[in-house]
């Protein structure tokens, strides 16, 4: 099995704030479909605030960024056996979100 992070951009999120119960609803849906399936690993939203940066000499840095465009929104991590099988999920996500969602391989674990 692999792990595939889907995610989605800070603002891609864009429908009237009543229907927010039922994109949470429609999101926690999927999740749970995910879940009894088997393939769930984990999942969060991300606030929107500004990253910190914190460089290899351990100064820390407080965004914003000018030159980041984009940043990520939410996330969920899915095990599955193929990269078609996490292009399934991130559909039903993007349904359930309402917003386009980018599939990448994580890399594998070297320890396993």
């Amino acid at each position: 099995m692999t792990q595939y992070l889907i995610s989605f951009d800070d603002g891609a999120m864009t429908f009237p704030e009543e229907d927010l119960p039922d994109v949470a609803k429609a999101a926690h849906a999927v999740a749970q479909e995910a879940r009894a399936a088997g393939v769930w690993v984990f999942s969060a939203g991300l606030e929107s605030q500004p990253a910190s940066i914190v460089a290899t000499d351990g100064t820390v840095t407080d965004g914003p960024y000018p030159e980041t465009k984009e940043v990520i929104g939410g996330f969920a991590v899915v095990d599955v056996p193929a990269r078609e099988d996490a292009l399934e999920w991130a559909a039903k996500i993007a349904v359930a979100c309402r917003c386009a969602q980018e599939v990448r391989e994580l890399l594998p674990d070297p320890t396993a």
